[in-house]
């Protein structure tokens, strides 16, 4: 690494402003100032130091605050645009096809192509996790490159200053004591610690400092976006985030998604209505009955162990309770939120196989929508087998029955029906108040008879480890902007000549007016000569040259 030699003689290292011994400035940039960049002290940063390999050029690049910023930006772009319609997880569906559809019933032709580009699941997609990484990548380098150097150069500040350094600061003063010279340091001195300043002294040179912790403000916040973003990418981590949902028919018990080893059963589910007469907003709003409550109630049950996963016999039960909005079941951190509901969803169709003409039954099957069998065998040596089944028969495409989701919300058959008087067998299909009869008119048909309903649960499975990290990168960022925003770093330098001159140089990284107050107080106490702000000075002289411009 190359050396850059003050005129003081200690050698700073390459891409330093400032000489971090006496502050004389060292770059041409620098020399050229009137006033000091002190933002990082004039120490080197590594960012505008080297860039000659890969590495460096990848670090200039996500050390940049325009950077940062156009990733911040990017990322809040991102993040809206998943705001605009519900995520998935918000809506009570649970098949990919359902959510097709839902975003296409729901939203039309905008709602299809938010589906289409992934912007239904936004974040958990891997380019949002990225963008979130990139982020996450800027802050953390940005943070070592700057924090770093402007750490070691506030730990080893020197109290005597070049007096380059010292004319350079904003605020300056030099002159002799009104009263009492010989007394002037120690009268400073006192003055300072009354201010509560933290005061070094060394031989005539004081250099006095106050609230150097707030200078840290900004790396604190970095340190809490970065715990903050390492709780949200965690989400992707198995075992440290479940969002699952599931229906759940009354008295069907299946496999908890995402909490492995468990199985859920419903009991029962209630709905509860208010027995009122409509009125007011109720009837504007076209709201005949008003829910009081909905509740499922549940058994929750666990496999036995070196169970096979899945396998739902000698299930150990674990506990009974009642699922209502805001009153979730909870165990181990997981909880059990009741979302949505359907009432009324068949359960099992009956029909009758009957000749046409007659209308004599040859017998009666019942189909269970949710486990048919292939072949149902009836009296007389009929038998009817089921060829197809559609559960929510949404159409014909190229002549093919299709079905839309597998909720038996719109049940459709193709039935084969042989019986002695027809022993090849006639086809059909049915569908609520729909028969078709492909080889041509048969002599039997299926008639429906009746059906058997049921209620279904929609229940949301939620468990998050990542949460106690999301709250401490939440207190640790707002602790920084605590930091930045109430306190501000001070110094003061004084340096008393041979001749009994004082020199002064004040500096604060923001606040100037409170900075202003504690010299005037200092000024009056240790008779001091006046200081002045040198760019108060020059941006009147500015307004000045405006002036006279526009007269001229």
């Amino acid at each position: 690494m190359n050396k850059l030699l003050c005129e003081c003689g200690h050698e700073n290292p390459e891409g330093t402003t400032l000489c971090q011994k006496c502050g004389s400035p060292l770059s041409a940039e620098e020399k050229s100032k009137k006033i000091a960049d002190m933002r990082y002290e004039g120490t080197a940063i590594r960012s505008k130091t080297y860039n000659k390999s890969i590495i460096d050029k990848i670090w200039n690049f996500f050390s940049s605050v325009k950077v940062g910023i156009t990733l911040i930006i990017i990322n809040l772009i991102a993040a809206s645009i998943g705001t605009i319609l519900p995520q998935e997880f918000y809506i009570s569906v649970a098949t990919d096809a359902e959510k097709e559809k839902y975003y296409s019933d729901v939203y039309g032709w905008f709602g299809e192509i938010y589906y289409a580009l992934g912007l239904s699941d936004l974040y958990s997609s891997l380019w949002f996790q990225l963008l979130v990484l990139m982020l996450g990548v800027s802050i953390i380098i940005a943070s070592i490159d700057r924090g770093i150097p402007l750490h070691k150069s506030l730990k080893n500040q020197r109290v005597k200053r070049h007096s380059n350094f010292m004319k350079r600061q904003r605020i300056i003063g030099e002159g002799k004591p009104t009263e009492t010279p010989d007394q002037t340091l120690q009268l400073v001195e006192q003055s300072l610690k009354t201010l509560k300043y933290n005061v070094r002294r060394e031989d005539d040179s004081i250099l006095a400092e106050r609230g150097r912790f707030s200078r840290y403000g900004a790396y604190v916040n970095h340190v809490g976006l970065i715990v903050f973003l390492i709780g949200v990418m965690l989400h992707l981590v198995p075992g440290m985030y479940v969002d699952e949902s599931m229906w759940l028919r009354e008295g069907e018990t299946r496999a908890v998604p995402g909490m492995d080893g468990y199985f859920l059963k419903n009991d029962k589910f209630i709905l509860e209505t208010y027995d009122n007469v409509p009125q007011g907003e109720q009837i504007k709003q076209g709201v005949n009955v008003v829910a009081k409550n909905y509740q499922t109630d549940v058994t929750l049950y666990k496999q036995q162990e070196n169970s096979v996963p899945g396998q739902a016999e000698n299930l150990e039960k674990v506990k009974q309770y009642g699922i209502q909005v805001n009153h979730p079941l909870k165990h181990e951190g997981y909880a059990f939120y009741q979302m949505d509901f359907r009432l009324n969803e068949i359960k099992t169709m009956v029909f009758d196989l009957i000749n046409k003409e007659t209308e004599q039954s040859l017998g009666q099957l019942s189909i269970d929508l949710t486990n048919p069998q292939e072949v149902y065998t009836l009296e007389n040596g009929a038998q009817v087998e089921l060829m197809g089944f559609y559960p929510d028969f949404s159409g014909f495409e190229d002549g093919v029955p299709q079905t839309a989701t597998q909720t038996p919300n719109n049940p459709a058959f193709i039935f084969k029906m042989t019986t002695p008087e027809t022993p090849d067998g006639e086809t059909s299909f049915v569908a609520i108040q729909q028969t078709l009869e492909p080889e041509g008119d048969n002599i039997y048909k299926m008639k429906f008879s009746n059906v058997e309903t049921r209620h279904m649960s929609g229940l949301t499975i939620r468990y998050d480890r990542t949460i106690p990290i999301l709250i401490v990168g939440g207190i640790i960022f707002m602790i920084g902007v605590v930091i930045g925003s109430y306190w501000n770093h001070r110094r003061i330098w004084i340096e008393q000549l041979a001749d009994g001159t004082i020199r002064m140089a004040a500096h604060t990284n923001k606040n100037w007016f409170s900075m202003k107050k504690d010299l005037d107080a200092l000024t009056k106490h240790a008779h001091l000569p006046q200081y002045v702000d040198q760019q108060e000075i020059e941006n009147n002289e500015h307004v000045e040259t405006e002036k006279d411009g526009k007269t001229l």
